[in-house]
Formats: structure tokens, C-alpha cells, sequence
């Protein structure tokens, strides 16, 4: 364990943007040799979309950093926090730190912009994509990026968790976010077991079925035991009956161009057109 602390400790900003870029190389290349859907997209102009959203995401959390990093020290120095209630063997420390990470600063932030309907339109960006595949992971509007910054920041001060935690957490989570929203094809009874600890590629994929109510289910991003806490857990047995995107923005000419996507949170609120499952619809399982 102490291992891993000194790792994330002295992590270089080199070290981490390679760990990042070399997660989502893998995942893109994986998703070329056995792909879960035969996407039918431009995939090279479908990636350099996404990853100027990637790039406007490192930007925001770049301007984030310094407050992260002033209310990390403040919280570890005054022993502020959930994690200093009780001593707490380092393995625990970790798994429990990583995981009220992940609750606040993913699931909460995600069910909440799911909820409200002005931050539902920055959320868009995300969900307009019809084509999800490992690079849709950060494909975030920039206003969505200083809500989950900011969430970020809230969960340090709750939790008082050191920087090299938030560093693994972060790295943790980029990792996670590529591999459930690849477009790889994964073995059900796998995909399943792991659902039960984990957010697995098929659990997630649920989340982005272009209609209500599948699309307000598994908010979650490492852990699954959030969505299943919180009644929001949702899994799908057929994935061939998933159809990407959101019924609210069916045109490429809107969830496919730069500009549109930028000006979208500022646009007309729509409501979902389909709010109760259809004969076309998947049937979950609770």
C-alpha cells in the first residue's frame, strides 16, 4: 500500500498525461478488434470532436488545481474530514477514500445535472453522442467541467483526502471512464459479475440509451454501489436493442458540430420525448 502512496506522491504531470493517453490509445485500438457495435461514423473526425472537449476539460481542471491542492493541504494538516473520524488501517484508508470520492464527486454531480434541467443542458454534450466510444469519456461541455471541478473540490474538504489520493482517484477515474464507455465487446457473465463491484462497459452503455428512463440510470463512474444504494441501477441483457444518443437532439447537424455543441447549454430547453418504455425498447433488470 505504501507503495502506491509514494507512486501517486511523486507522480510527474508527464507520467500521468501518458498513463491517460496511453489508457485511451488502448481502448481505441481495442475497439477495432472486437468492437461491441459496427459503428457506422467517421472515426478519426468523431475523436478529434471529442477530444477538443478533452482538451477543454484538462484546461478547467488545470484552473482548478491550485484550490485543490490549497484545500487538500488544509484539510490533511487540520485532520478535516470524513476519513480522520477514525483510525483506519491504510488499505481501508485508500478503498474508503477513493470510494466517497467517487460518490461525490461522480455519481452526485452527474444524478444532479440529470435533475436540474439548466445543468441538464451543459450535460448534452455528452449524451448527444451517437456513436459512443472510448473517446465520448470526456466529451464534456466546459460548463459541465467546472461543476464536476467543483464537486471535486467539495469532495476533498468532506472527505480530507491527501493530494496523492485525489491524484490515484483522478487517474482511477479517466481509466475507468474509457473502459466503460469503449465500444469493446465484453463477455455478458463477466461484464455482470462485475457489475456487482464495478461500473462494467455493458452497465454503462444502459446510461446512454437515447431515451427516459434507461438514460436516468447508473450515474456511477468506478463504483456500482452508488447506483445500487441509491435505487438508480439498471442493467440491460440485450445490448443489440441500445440505441445511442438522446431523442431531444436526433440530428447529426446538432450533436455532430463543434459550434453547436458549445452553444447548446444556451439553447431552447427540449424535453425528453420518451418518458415510459415502448415495444422497441429495452426491458431493464433490476
Amino acid at each position: 500500500m505504501q507503495s502506491i502512496v509514494d507512486f501517486f506522491e511523486f507522480i510527474s504531470p508527464l507520467t500521468r498525461s501518458l498513463i491517460l493517453a496511453g489508457g485511451l490509445l488502448f481502448f481505441w485500438m481495442l475497439e477495432g478488434v472486437v468492437p461491441l457495435f459496427q459503428l457506422k461514423y467517421r472515426r478519426l473526425n468523431h475523436a478529434g470532436l471529442n477530444l477538443f472537449f478533452t482538451f477543454t476539460t484538462v484546461v478547467v481542471n488545470f484552473a482548478f488545481a491550485f484550490l485543490i491542492v490549497i484545500a487538500s493541504k488544509w484539510a490533511v494538516d487540520n485532520r478535516f474530514g470524513l476519513l480522520y473520524l477514525v483510525n483506519l488501517p491504510m488499505w481501508l484508508f485508500i478503498l474508503l477514500g477513493l470510494m466517497f470520492l467517487d460518490l461525490i464527486s461522480a455519481y452526485w454531480i452527474h444524478y444532479i445535472q440529470h435533475k436540474v434541467k439548466w445543468m441538464w443542458k451543459f450535460h448534452l454534450v455528452h449524451h448527444t453522442d451517437t456513436w459512443v466510444d472510448t473517446t465520448t469519456a470526456n466529451r464534456h461541455h466546459p460548463g459541465e467541467s467546472v461543476f464536476r471541478a467543483s464537486f471535486t473540490l467539495l469532495a476533498v474538504v468532506v472527505t480530507g483526502a491527501p493530494m496523492w489520493m485525489m491524484l490515484l482517484y483522478q487517474t482511477l477515474s479517466a481509466a475507468f471512464s474509457q473502459f466503460n464507455h469503449a465500444n469493446i465487446r465484453f463477455p455478458r457473465r463477466i461484464d455482470k459479475a462485475l457489475s456487482w463491484v464495478i461500473v462494467s462497459p455493458n452497465m454503462h452503455k444502459v446510461h446512454h440509451h437515447y431515451e427516459q428512463p434507461l438514460t436516468d440510470t447508473n450515474y456511477g463512474n468506478i463504483f456500482s454501489i452508488w447506483d445500487r444504494l441509491f435505487g438508480t441501477f439498471v442493467y440491460v441483457d440485450d445490448m443489440k436493442t441500445l440505441h445511442y444518443g438522446i431523442d431531444t437532439h436526433p440530428l447529426e447537424s446538432e450533436h455532430n458540430n463543434m459550434s453547436n455543441l458549445l452553444k447548446m447549454p444556451f439553447q431552447e430547453y427540449r424535453a425528453p420525448v420518451g418518458s415510459k418504455f415502448s415495444e422497441s425498447s429495452p426491458k431493464p433488470e433490476n
